[in-house]
């Protein structure tokens, strides 16, 4: 299978969701795109023990997308190859009571990688873009100074909104944390099979919930805050890519295909040098360990 172009699906200018194809699969089976997919994990892998000797970088990996986009099907199969210690997933739910008394990046300042690790937001920062946008009484919920009923909830409040956000970004980015943000760009008529199969499949039912129907009819509202969230908060350092998600085998080999890609050009995160005495010293440590056995 050719190698994945990582330009092809990152955001470098305005876009239009509804000009973006949702549907990818490289002319490839299952089992070959199953194929290609445990082969870059597994180079994924080799490139996180590096990453945690070398201890200087951490990597932090969003995804946003509709109901059944496929996000946590992603997150087990692109990163099953690497050690369970070197990533930390974080789904992030309605905020708790705790969480509320705090600003609304704090749960996820809290749950950075550390140098060395990954992690994997499941679902993000951007929630609060996006479903409150959607829904903008939530944020009367979030008791913030100056907002005290919904006219407060103005285009000016977005603004402000998306330059926390990037200046969040920069940030993190300045003090060593490498960001990824995938949109799994969903049809909805995809999304409509999916919900059906997990009515249709009773192992699947447990999934399924009456408020996905109704997130369901707010589907063109959701279309236009995450176009507007992607266009405004796309940069060099915290790039956006959107991920066709109709065919999950192929979405999983994009992303993991644009993590490697994009971690490679990394030249500085090596394995650090032994120190002088005991390299010096190898051989000798080889031949104790041999002699055991004599």
């Amino acid at each position: 299978m050719e190698e994945i172009n990582s330009d092809k699906y990152k955001v470098k200018g305005p876009i239009e969701l509804s000009n973006i194809p949702t549907l990818e699969d490289f002319g490839k089976t299952g089992k070959e795109l199953k194929k290609k997919l445990e082969s870059v994990s597994e180079e994924l892998a080799d490139f996180q023990d590096t990453l945690y000797s070398h201890g200087k970088y951490g990597v932090l990996v969003c995804l946003q997308g509709m109901d059944t986009a496929g996000k946590d099907s992603l997150i087990r199969e692109v990163f099953k190859e690497l050690n369970a210690r070197g990533v930390v997933v974080h789904s992030f739910k309605v905020p708790s009571k705790l969480e509320l008394r705090h600003d609304y990046l704090w749960r996820h300042y809290i749950a950075l990688p550390e140098r060395g690790k990954f992690s994997v937001f499941n679902r993000t920062h951007y929630e609060n873009v996006l479903v409150t946008k959607v829904h903008p009484h939530y944020i009367l919920g979030e008791n913030i100074p100056g907002i005290d009923s919904m006219d407060d909830i103005n285009e000016a409040f977005w603004e402000k909104r998306y330059r926390q956000i990037n200046d969040f970004e920069r940030h993190i980015s300045e003090n060593g944390t490498i960001i990824f943000k995938f949109f799994l760009h969903l049809s909805k008529e995809e999304q409509r099979q999916r919900l059906l199969r997990r009515l249709r499949l009773r192992r699947k039912n447990w999934k399924f919930s009456p408020g996905d129907l109704k997130e369901r009819k707010l589907w063109d509202s959701y279309q236009k805050c995450y176009e507007e969230a992607i266009n405004k908060t796309s940069r060099e350092h915290a790039p956006w890519y959107i991920v066709p998600a109709d065919d999950k085998r192929a979405a999983r080999v994009i992303v993991a295909s644009i993590l490697l890609e994009s971690l490679k050009k990394y030249k500085d995160v090596k394995e650090p040098e032994l120190d002088g005495e005991i390299k010096a010293n190898l051989e000798s440590f080889k031949q104790q360990l041999e002699k055991e056995n004599e």
